[in-house]
């Protein structure tokens, strides 16, 4: 048995309508998953014939979710063994201040939407800015150089700088999609 908590106001969001999200995670995986009103998680993985990585992959899949992801995306973490979730917290660059999190995550999200949207495109990958983190899932090429484009934005890096970086790894990510190895 594993035990994870996630923020209160995603509990919703794990359960699902009439539980429906829950049961699906349960069903795919083969794992018995009980959620208390408060965000505590109780993941019972040690059932007769649970396949090992999805004891692994259940973890990251409720952490996405509690991280802001809606089930739909976060659950592409058991579709794929190459996808995973990575999180980075924002205060780690820029301090405790609130005023300059707020500011670097409206960086990092930018005037409509539209840094985040470039980001999850160029890099193939799914974003969400969720509190003071930044959560990323992708797969093992994609997945760092989002990271790595976040991590430009966090100290300060131009816009124009982070979209003619992640411009520059398109041909990597195309080799990638057509199933060579890097």
């Amino acid at each position: 048995m594993r035990s994870i908590r996630i923020p209160g106001d995603r509990v919703g969001a794990l359960v699902g309508k009439e539980g429906a999200s829950k049961k699906l995670l349960e069903e795919r995986t083969g794992i018995k998953i009980q959620v208390d009103k408060e965000g505590g998680v109780m993941i019972f993985d040690d059932a007769e014939g649970v396949e090992p990585i999805n004891a692994l992959k259940i973890m990251d899949v409720v952490k996405a979710i509690g991280r802001g992801f809606n089930p739909d995306k976060a659950m592409k973490i058991l579709d794929d063994d190459d996808m995973y979730l990575e999180t980075i917290d924002i205060k780690d660059a820029v301090g405790d201040r609130q005023s300059q999190v707020a500011r670097t995550r409206g960086r990092i999200i930018g005037r409509e939407g539209k840094t985040r949207k470039l980001i999850e495109d160029l890099a193939d990958v799914y974003l969400c800015i969720y509190g003071n983190t930044v959560s990323i899932i992708g797969n093992s090429i994609s997945l760092p150089i989002a990271k790595n484009a976040i991590e430009m934005l966090l100290h300060g890096s131009e816009h124009s700088t982070v979209y003619h970086y992640l411009e520059s790894q398109r041909p990597k990510l195309r080799i990638a999609e057509m199933g060579f190895d890097l």
